[in-house]
């Protein structure tokens, strides 16, 4: 038997930036993919390395790339071009952003958004594929 867990019904959420402020959650997201994240390796291989093996160490955490796709409706406080992530876009401005999985697990974060991608296909719904560049390190949220 499985211990998998559906991912329907995870939450994307961003801060609205005010002080204490409230999160809000981005509205019609549908695929979610990452954020990643990599460890930097020093190469630290010697004469004397056994065996002439490469040995190295850890080094600094990097943060990867985030990206969503979204049913773009531009009148929506978390995608409009005055409060959403297209505002964010354009000022440039890092927020705190929640991953909040179905059994309440996720991470939180402080972000930019870096790329945006607006899709009006001719026979399907209007979307954007939105994504964010994480900074520091992540906060483990646990229910």
């Amino acid at each position: 038997m499985t211990d998998a867990i559906a991912a329907y019904g995870t939450q994307l959420k961003v801060h609205d930036g005010a002080t204490p402020g409230v999160f809000a959650t981005v509205s019609e997201v549908k695929d979610i993919t990452g954020p990643g994240y990599t460890r930097d390796t020093i190469d630290v291989t010697s004469h004397s390395s056994p065996d002439g093996w490469e040995e190295i160490i850890a080094s600094f955490k990097r943060s990867g790339e985030m990206t969503y796709d979204l049913n773009f409706t531009p009148d929506d406080p978390t995608h409009s071009f005055d409060t959403g992530v297209f505002s964010l876009f354009d000022t440039g401005d890092r927020r705190r952003w929640q991953l909040v999985w179905p059994d309440d697990h996720g991470l939180e974060f402080e972000a930019l958004v870096i790329g945006l991608e607006p899709q009006s296909p001719v026979a399907d719904a209007r979307t954007a594929s939105v994504t964010l560049k994480p900074s520091g390190a992540p906060t483990v949220l646990t229910p």
